[in-house]
């Protein structure tokens, strides 16, 4: 009997600088990762920001929070992200999308990333409505001011922003 051709992958890429990833980034990868055969979380290096966690930290904070997702992986990535999908051989890219201040932004982005690679589709996905009023700056925030972030983020995110809490005090009283 003659074996049929395999269908190839589909590889889809949902980018950002996830400082932290969110549990509103958590539930866009959950559904995206049902969408497509493998999904990369590729973490942003962020020249333009200074981020709380360093690159290898926010990696691995991702690789935590999706740990139990089979098809997903976190890699870091630095430049245009239309060449990281054609280095990864993506057919789409995943954005979350929470308001329409977001889909203004994401839809120019999704224009001009297909001038830049025409055969790499832009994927809109909103959060379950609860997680739609979470962003990385208001966790960060709302941390950095000793609010519960609990509802939030994922334990090991939650344990990282606590361990940045008190290291910065510590600091802060040395400094005294």
């Amino acid at each position: 009997m003659p074996s049929t051709p395999s269908a190839p992958s589909r590889i889809a890429v949902y980018s950002g600088t996830f400082d932290p990833v969110t549990l509103g980034h958590v539930d866009v990868v959950r559904r995206a990762a049902g969408l497509f055969d493998r999904l990369i979380i590729a973490v942003a290096v962020a020249h333009h920001k200074k981020t709380l966690f360093s690159l290898d930290q926010r990696v691995g904070l991702v690789q935590a929070a999706t740990k139990t997702m089979a098809n997903v992986t976190a890699l870091p990535f630095d430049g245009l992200i239309m060449d990281f999908c054609a280095q990864q051989n993506a057919c789409a890219v995943v954005r979350g999308i929470r308001n329409i201040t977001d889909f203004d932004y994401e839809a120019q982005m999704a224009a001009m990333n297909r001038k830049l690679r025409p055969q790499v589709e832009t994927v809109f996905l909103l959060p379950d409505a609860p997680l739609q009023c979470i962003s990385s700056t208001l966790v960060r925030e709302i941390s950095k001011l000793g609010g519960d972030v609990s509802q939030m983020v994922e334990p090991a995110v939650l344990a990282a922003l606590k361990a940045t809490q008190t290291a910065a005090s510590s600091a802060a009283s040395k400094g005294a």
